[in-house]
């Protein structure tokens, strides 16, 4: 899916710190014409690129290059991670050199994730830089739960000072091109089994009331293999997975503009009842709804 990112003309890119705790990312495979950077500070991340799973941990500097399909499958409770992404007119007006040509070509295999880990003084100074560029963005609870560009079509980024952030964005790539260079290979790369591949694309599909038994053999697995092979290969279970994917609808289904009630929004969501969404909601965020969902109400709407 080629996502629009709705990127003002303003603004040469764009940056936000995505945090576990604040909300469940839109689980959704894409692309985007922009090259996307990833610094993770804490827990771990996992995508899938082509056929492959890499997992990051802290101080992993990871890079999505325009047009590569990526998809953000899991994220540990604890996952804490900048964002970064660049226009394509920010990298041809920024890499002028030969030092940086490789900017302007993509990635070298469609299934490969460029990526390094940094030694501590190196991330600490990115990890500052970052800091210094957010200041000026909208509210860290806002872009999260937009996921920095906007699910909603009427979201738009936004910075107080885009002459700052453009300056900074331009900084940032070049200091971490340069970081790149000289930091050690990073992340665990596997070739994900043909079953696993098959179950998240049904469950992506939005089938998530299929029974474990049906999508079994939908996918040419008897139950335990299936459920034993996602959860080696992805890093979670199964069930935690199609649970995710039900609490990120749940915030889909919550803050349409009908004016869906909680008790709506969960069973459109495939929860069975409402006892299933709060255990998953409260395992999700340490807490129960009631608070959070008062917060994130109608401002979401407003």
């Amino acid at each position: 899916m080629l996502a629009d990112l709705k990127l003002s003309s303003r603004y040469d890119g764009m940056l936000y710190l995505a945090e576990s705790v604040r909300n469940v990312p839109k689980l959704d495979s894409h692309r985007h014409v922009e090259l996307e950077l990833n610094l993770v500070l804490r827990g771990w991340i996992t995508y899938i690129v082509g056929e492959r799973r890499f997992t990051f941990h802290p101080r992993s500097l990871l890079w999505l290059y325009p047009e590569q399909e990526h998809h953000l499958i899991a994220l540990s409770p604890d996952a804490k991670f900048y964002v970064a992404v660049f226009k394509p007119s920010l990298i041809a007006s920024a890499c002028q050199t030969p030092a940086y040509s490789s900017l302007k070509r993509g990635a070298s295999q469609p299934g490969e994730v460029l990526h390094a880990r940094l030694i501590p003084e190196t991330f600490d100074l990115i990890r500052r830089s970052m800091e210094s560029v957010m200041q000026g963005s909208l509210d860290p609870d806002v872009l999260n739960r937009e996921a920095g560009f906007g699910w909603r079509s009427d979201f738009a980024y936004e910075h107080s000072d885009p002459d700052a952030l453009n300056a900074g964005l331009r900084y940032l790539l070049l200091l971490c091109w340069r970081a790149q260079q000289t930091g050690r290979l990073s992340g665990e790369a596997v070739a994900l089994h043909r079953c696993v591949r098959r179950a998240i694309r049904i469950l992506n599909d939005g089938n998530l009331q299929v029974g474990l038994d049906e999508l079994a053999k939908t996918c040419g697995a008897s139950e335990a293999y299936l459920s034993r092979m996602f959860r080696k290969q992805i890093g979670i279970p199964l069930s935690h997975y199609r649970n995710t994917l039900r609490l990120s609808q749940f915030w889909e289904e919550f803050r349409q503009p009908e004016q869906r009630t909680v008790a709506e929004a969960v069973y459109a969501a495939g929860f069975g009842s409402y006892a299933q969404f709060y255990k998953v909601f409260t395992q999700t965020y340490g807490h129960g709804p009631r608070a959070f969902l008062a917060g994130a109400d109608r401002s979401s709407r407003d």
